[in-house]
């Protein structure tokens, strides 16, 4: 079951794990070679000296080394401003004795002096703050990856193996709304988190696959519970088209429920299919249950109206309604449809496809969505899908959870979705 998808995930995880490998094997090696000692060797560089030489670097050395990014004439103004106040005795000598009057016109009392040199060391500063972040990018972050140990992938090697999936996502009846989503995560979850350089590689390339499939499904439904807290009868009407497998479906539902200790009455409101009565009743009688049903051709909102009335007067805990399969390009019976649910007011509205019929399964949800707004979704056939991108496509575009698969023709083929538990299934 679904043994393309699988194998395409397959495919993709062992590309993956050889890029975050080869991440790993860099960052490690840079580590224990020449990198992190460039690295090191720059973050405890001498600062020079006026003589040129190397040395320990002390406050006055960093000065001149700082200063070098000034211009020549701002340095003289600041020697120049340095001598002449350091001069001035606190409290005592004036102005004049340390700046002479015919100096004074062109740089100032003593105090505007002052305020030059603190807006000059502002503009030191300033070029010190540059410095550091020249600094900084100059170390960069690939060697901050390397002193932390941590994995991150270019988002440019993964491009091609993305795209690459991306079509055999299509291939796999994947929706390609559904498809761009999945390849979208898969990206940002490779290359917007950073990963430790000793994490297991299949789990780092397997946990970003989950989280992308993951991402699409909606939250689970758990039926069971809400049909036990849920007012009684529970009204449930099923759609979808001919040859689906809708009928068979609806009691292999009720056997699921009757295990589970519920009540069920079955309607019979496919009065449009010849035929459509009588599978239903052969059910019905091997399952033990009551079918309500008119002739053909009657109102088939009338047959669930009777249906949910005798489940009251007889304290059963759940209706399942069939319906005539529909085309969801006729008008007429669509129109129909939405009639059933006006009526009934049914609680719940499930739509059943073949999972086989791929993209054509997924338009057709989305089509009855839009008419009748659907609560959930059966996949027939499951047993015979090799791509397995319907059940993927329908959730994503519905925004409805998948409720069971069917798997085979007994009534105990039907087997409860779980969005992770396919996922876990698709990627191993």
């Amino acid at each position: 079951m679904f043994e393309r998808l699988k194998k395409n995930l397959s495919n993709l995880k062992e590309k993956l794990k050889g890029i975050v490998s080869e991440k790993r094997e860099e960052i490690t090696e840079a580590r224990e070679h020449s990198e992190v000692t460039d690295a090191e060797t720059y973050a405890a560089e001498p600062l020079r000296t006026e003589e040129g030489g190397a040395g320990t670097a002390t406050a006055a050395e960093e000065e001149v080394v700082v200063e070098e990014h000034i211009g020549a004439a701002e340095k003289e103004a600041v020697e120049a401003i340095e001598r002449r106040v350091s001069a001035v005795p606190s409290g005592s000598a004036t102005e004049s004795e340390v700046i002479p009057e015919s100096e004074i016109a062109h740089t100032g009392s003593a105090g505007e002096a002052v305020t030059e040199r603190a807006e000059i060391s502002h503009v030191v500063e300033r070029e010190e703050k540059k410095r550091e972040e020249k600094r900084e990018k100059k170390i960069g972050a690939r060697l901050r990856a390397i002193f932390r140990r941590e994995i991150v992938l270019d988002e440019r090697k993964l491009d091609g193996i993305l795209e690459e999936f991306e079509e055999e996502l299509l291939g796999s009846d994947v929706a390609l709304p559904v498809a761009e989503k999945i390849i979208s995560n898969v990206r940002q979850n490779l290359t917007g988190r950073k990963h430790g350089a000793n994490e297991d590689v299949s789990a780092i390339v397997s946990n970003a696959l989950k989280d992308a499939l993951l991402s699409v499904f909606p939250d689970s439904f758990d039926i069971v519970y809400f049909i036990r807290t849920h007012e009684k009868p529970v009204k449930i009407v099923f759609v979808g088209v001919n040859g689906t497998g809708k009928t068979t479906t609806i009691a292999k539902f009720a056997h699921f429920l009757m295990e589970r200790g519920f009540s069920v009455v079955l309607a019979s409101a496919d009065t449009y299919r010849t035929g459509a009565v009588e599978q239903l009743e052969k059910h019905a009688a091997a399952l033990g249950v009551r079918v309500i049903k008119h002739k053909y051709g009657a109102d088939p909102a009338a047959v669930v109206y009777d249906a949910i009335k005798y489940a009251e007067a007889h304290k059963k805990d759940v209706v399942l309604a069939d319906t005539a399969g529909r085309m969801h390009t006729n008008v007429n019976l669509m129109e129909q449809l939405r009639k059933i649910c006006r009526v009934t007011k049914p609680d719940l509205v499930i739509f059943v496809d073949e999972a086989i019929a791929g993209n054509d399964a997924v338009e057709r949800a989305r089509r009855f969505n839009e008419y009748v707004g659907i609560d959930a979704s059966v996949l027939t056939k499951t047993d015979m899908d090799v791509k397995g991108g319907a059940a993927i496509s329908i959730a994503y575009i519905t925004s409805k959870p998948v409720l069971f698969l069917g798997t085979g023709q007994k009534y105990d083929d039907l087997m409860p979705f779980n969005p992770e538990e396919f996922v876990n299934n698709l990627i191993r």
